[in-house]
């Protein structure tokens, strides 16, 4: 008999949990959405561009948004989502590391 082990997350980035929950309390959800902010984490075209962002947010991918919303999360950690503070999330060890996440780690989001 073979016994898995499955290795730990690699880093401290908060759980999908909590990033589905912010999307559903910034834009219910939607990666589209569109007006003040832009996309499913509501960014600001400055803040959009400020982790590499180009075009407006809500035109980029689902994927695209999940990654940038990583990265801001790494560079200011919760600081940014008025909902954030609402939800009571908690910052963890990868808040603010100022570490850029490749693409497979923004994945899970």
């Amino acid at each position: 008999m073979i016994a898995t082990v499955m290795a730990p997350q690699a880093w401290a980035d908060p759980p999908g949990n909590d990033w589905a929950r912010l999307r559903k309390c910034e834009s219910n959800g939607r990666y589209d959405a569109k007006g003040k902010h832009y996309g499913a984490y509501q960014f600001t075209l400055d803040t959009w561009r400020s982790v590499g962002g180009k075009g407006l947010p809500h035109q980029a991918t689902p994927d695209e948004q999940d990654y940038r919303a990583l990265y801001l999360y790494r560079m200011r950690g919760w600081q940014p989502w008025t909902c954030a503070r609402k939800l009571k999330l908690r910052e963890d060890g990868d808040a603010r590391s100022k570490r850029v996440p490749t693409y497979a780690e923004a994945a899970y989001i």
